[in-house]
């Protein structure tokens, strides 16, 4: 993956959490829940992203 696609994406998520935290009303605990969930799957596609963690497409969820 490009670093620039990479830089890019970053910022677009960036900016959206920003504008969610900021826009719309809700309670500070699901904000908090939110944010952190974000974060982790951020650092989890980057450390995809970067061959660290390996390849996440062979995850699967539920049955």
């Amino acid at each position: 993956m490009p670093l620039m696609n990479l830089i890019v994406t970053l910022i677009v998520v960036g900016v959206l959490l920003w504008a969610v935290n900021t826009y719309i009303p809700m309670d500070r605990k699901i904000k908090s829940i939110l944010n952190a969930v974000i974060v982790i799957a951020v650092i989890l596609w980057l450390l995809s992203a970067f061959g660290i963690l390996g390849n996440l497409s062979g995850v699967r969820v539920g049955g």
